[in-house]
C-alpha cells in the first residue's frame, strides 16, 4: 500500500504553485541565502519569478523530496556585465555618506522604483558603482525540498 502511494504521488511540474524549503550557498560553501527555520518559499513555476536553475532542478520533484543541485552562472543570474559599472561623483552622493567598497547603496529610478547598488571601486574625487546583482558571475548550489505542491 505505502509503495502505490508513492508512485502515485504528484511531481513538480511547469506553472504548479510550490512550497519550498531551500539553502543556498557558493561553490567555496558559504552560504548566502537560506529558507529552514522560515517559513518555506512560494511560488508559481513559469512566471519567471525565480532564476531559471532553481525552477529545472525543481520539475520531477515529490512533496518532502531532497535534493542538491548545481546552478551555472548562467541559468542564475548571469554573467558580471561591465556595462552594470558607472562612475559618479562624490558631489553627488549624499553628504551622510562615507563610501565603502562593498558598501550597499539605493537608488531611486524615475519611476519610483529602487535598485541595489554597490560600491565597487572609491577614488579621490567620485565611486564606481557596480548595478550587477550581487550573486551574478557565481555559480550557486542549492539544497531543496519540496515541501508543497499545490
Amino acid at each position: 500500500m505505502e509503495t502505490q502511494e508513492k508512485n502515485t504521488q504528484r511531481s513538480v511540474k511547469n506553472n504548479d504553485t510550490v512550497q519550498v524549503h531551500y539553502t543556498g550557498k557558493l561553490t567555496n560553501g558559504q552560504i548566502f541565502d537560506s529558507s529552514v527555520d522560515k517559513q518555506p518559499l512560494e511560488f508559481q513555476l513559469g512566471q519567471g519569478q525565480i532564476i531559471p536553475g532553481f525552477e529545472k532542478g525543481l520539475i520531477d520533484m515529490t512533496v518532502s523530496e531532497k535534493k542538491t543541485i548545481t546552478i551555472p552562472e548562467a541559468e542564475a543570474y548571469g554573467e558580471v556585465r561591465k556595462d552594470l559599472f558607472q562612475e559618479v561623483p562624490k558631489a553627488d552622493l549624499p553628504q551622510e555618506i562615507d563610501p565603502q567598497v562593498g558598501m550597499g547603496l539605493v537608488a531611486k529610478n524615475p519611476d519610483g522604483t529602487e535598485r541595489q547598488l554597490r560600491v565597487a571601486e572609491v577614488r579621490n574625487e567620485s565611486i564606481v558603482i557596480d548595478a550587477n546583482h550581487p550573486l551574478a558571475g557565481q555559480d550557486l548550489i542549492f539544497e531543496l525540498e519540496v515541501v508543497d505542491i499545490k
